[in-house]
């Protein structure tokens, strides 16, 4: 059931978005800001507890909600979980959200919603390099990885890996306040997203004109940026569209020396954002189409 499950919930994100109830991850970043205002200490160990509180209190959830829809006819338990799974999966969301700096009137805050990097002073080669790093990464972070989970794992598993990455979001940071505290947080994350990161990278290269440019861009560059798993689907986007991602930013006013991915064939601009932004309907014919073997496979073999 797992591919089904997987199938319906990634349709359901597709076709209805976000649910206007309150969000899970909203829930859980809540839980974090809760637990870092009482128990919040520069070290290690406040921090790992922070992880080890929040996973067991998403799995005790996540395995009462599968309990409890044991109850239902099988159809309507499988509706309902493809329901509640679909809160995990974001690509309505990031797709609106990044195809909205096309047209909005102050794009520089609103990216400024989605990425920790500061956009104040961002020129406007700099503001569609940065929307074209968030769309490759969080392609990863919040589409393939909640996805690799769901189907390994079920509810648990991509609820799980939904907090791990909103832990990693908030407090995995190398800051003055973070760096110990945050540390276990950004671990883990690293460790989570260690095969959908790659698994994101390949699929970028399927989806692009240049295959071999981009596999080449993956394999030089996929490894060159600080973070072990943002570099490789960035590097990818970056192939596929032929164009330098990365490079210097700033962040919280200081500025970071970050390397160049890519190969500057093509200019970083509006035309290159809407090309990449067309991907997605390549990504969803790669995944359905995959998602759908699966069913078939498993069909076959029962």
């Amino acid at each position: 059931m797992a591919f089904e499950l997987a199938a319906l919930a990634y349709l359901a994100d597709i076709l209805l978005g976000e649910f206007p109830s309150k969000h899970p991850v909203v829930v859980m970043g809540e839980f974090i800001s809760g637990f870092e205002r009482h128990f919040y200490h520069d070290r290690v160990l406040p921090g790992a507890l922070l992880v080890i509180s929040l996973i067991v209190l998403t799995l005790s959830v996540s395995l009462m909600l599968v309990y409890l829809s044991g109850f239902l006819p099988a159809w309507l338990s499988l509706l309902v979980l493809a329901l509640l799974a679909s809160t995990g999966l974001a690509m309505n969301m990031l797709h609106a959200s990044v195809a909205a700096l096309l047209t909005i009137d102050n794009p520089k805050q609103a990216l400024s919603l989605l990425v920790s990097r500061d956009t104040g002073t961002m020129t406007e080669t700099d503001l569609y390099k940065a929307a074209l790093e968030t769309w490759a990464e969080n392609l990863s972070d919040g589409v393939i990885a909640p996805l690799f989970y769901l189907i390994l794992f079920g509810l648990p598993g991509i609820a799980v890996y939904k907090a791990i990455n909103t832990m990693d979001s908030m407090v995995g940071y190398k800051t003055a306040r973070y760096f110990y505290f945050g540390k276990t947080a950004a671990i883990v994350d690293d460790i989570a997203n260690y095969l959908p990161a790659r698994l994101t990278a390949l699929l970028l290269v399927l989806l692009a004109d240049d295959k071999r440019r981009a596999w080449q861009c993956l394999w030089r560059d996929g490894h060159k940026l600080e973070s072990p798993n943002a570099g490789f689907p960035i590097a990818a986007m970056a192939g596929a569209l032929g164009v330098a991602l990365g490079g210097d930013a700033y962040y919280h006013g200081r500025l970071k020396h970050k390397p160049t991915l890519g190969l500057p064939v093509n200019p970083v601009n509006d035309i290159t954002l809407a090309k990449a932004l067309a991907m997605k309907t390549g990504i969803n014919i790669i995944v359905l189409s995959l998602l759908a073997t699966g069913i078939l496979f498993n069909h076959a073999h029962n």
